[in-house]
């Protein structure tokens, strides 16, 4: 993959070695997506991530047969400098729509599927990020004009979702805090980094 836009904080996964490995539980082959990063794929391997208060777009071209997903932390950058790195949703879903573009997809049959957002740190602020990062999403694939075929956001539960994108089909699992806390920690730790620095449609819940 070459990615028209690269940082070297998440120029790993541009480079198309993204962490893989065989999931039991899914029973099949899968590329995880870390905070901050995304992934576009022809394959039929599983995109992976485990969500906190991030938030994952899903987003494919059915017909060129590609897609993506990217992990937000936070949905702007206006605080911070207008800042280019995806770990920002406002950059994070331009360079993924962008790079389907390049690889052969159409923004006008661009689907998404959206999920995260949820306030897993409760009375952290009146206004969470949780809250911020799932209205950003929205009102940014609105403004975009690309379909919300599927979305599952807000609450207080992690998830754990993976998205197949030949077939755009999405498993969700909600999990309680304690059973991801090292991941929800890798997390919660770069959104502190960051700070200091100048259900519905065809998406399955699976146990």
């Amino acid at each position: 993959m070459n990615a028209p836009l690269r940082h070297a904080w998440n120029e790993r996964i541009n480079q198309g070695i993204a962490p893989r490995y065989h999931d039991r539980q899914l029973g099949c082959d899968v590329i995880k997506v870390m905070p901050g990063e995304y992934e576009v794929t022809d394959s039929e391997d599983a995109l992976v991530t485990l969500l906190g208060s991030c938030v994952a777009a899903c987003i494919r071209d059915p017909l060129a047969g590609v897609g993506g997903m990217n992990h937000f932390m936070l949905p702007d950058t206006e605080a911070l400098g207008g800042a280019r790195n995806a770990r920002y949703g406002a950059y994070a879903m331009e360079v993924l729509i962008n790079e389907l573009i390049k690889r052969g997809g159409n923004r006008r049959r661009l689907e998404a599927k959206v999920f995260g957002g949820a306030n897993v740190i409760r009375g952290l602020s009146a206004n969470p990020v949780g809250d911020r990062n799932a209205a950003f999403v929205l009102d940014y694939l609105k403004n975009e004009g690309i379909t919300v075929a599927a979305q599952d956001l807000g609450g207080t539960a992690a998830r754990k979702v993976a998205y197949w994108v030949s077939s755009g089909r999405v498993l969700v699992r909600h999990l309680p805090t304690a059973a991801t806390a090292a991941d929800l920690a890798v997390e919660q730790a770069y959104s502190r980094q960051i700070s200091s620095q100048p259900v519905d449609g065809d998406v399955e819940l699976f146990d």
